[in-house]
Order: C-alpha cells, then sequence, then structure tokens
C-alpha cells in the first residue's frame, strides 16, 4: 500500500518517513535540517521567488505535515 512521508509528503512504499527525511538510522531528521532542504527544493522548482517566498511556502507547507505541525521551531517561525 503507498503512502505518503509524514515529512515532506512525497509517496512512499511503507512506514512514516522517506529515504529523503531520515538519517542513516532510520530517524526523522531535525527540523532545521528537513526545512534547509526543502526551501532548497523550493527555490530549484521556482528559483525567481527568492529565498523569503521559499521559505514563507515552506513553513506554511511543512505545517501541515504530522511530522511538524507541532514542532515548536516551526511554530515560533510562523509566529515571527
Amino acid at each position: 500500500m503507498k503512502t505518503n512521508c509524514e515529512s515532506c509528503s512525497m509517496p512512499i512504499e511503507s512506514g512514516p518517513y522517506c529515504g529523503y527525511c531520515v538519517d542513516s538510522e532510520g530517524k526523522l531528521q531535525p527540523f532545521e535540517d528537513r526545512f534547509a532542504k526543502m526551501v532548497d527544493w523550493q527555490l530549484k522548482r521556482n528559483p525567481k521567488a527568492g529565498r523569503a517566498q521559499a521559505e514563507k511556502e515552506t513553513l506554511a507547507f511543512m505545517a501541515k505535515l504530522p511530522a511538524w505541525k507541532e514542532n515548536a521551531e516551526l511554530r515560533r517561525r510562523l509566529s515571527l
């Protein structure tokens, strides 16, 4: 059964997270690491948006995902 990664929403076969979102031990990478990589991905998709816009969009996207919706750092950044 296919499902989606709880950290980035990428389609996966099993487990809560995809291979991009976990460390070598299979644990979810820290918020800062995932956020930086997801912002970089946004910038590759839409380089004209600029870093500030990519960060804003990434925070909004991550806030909807199970792995991050209760994350204290994400909430702090959204409230700035």
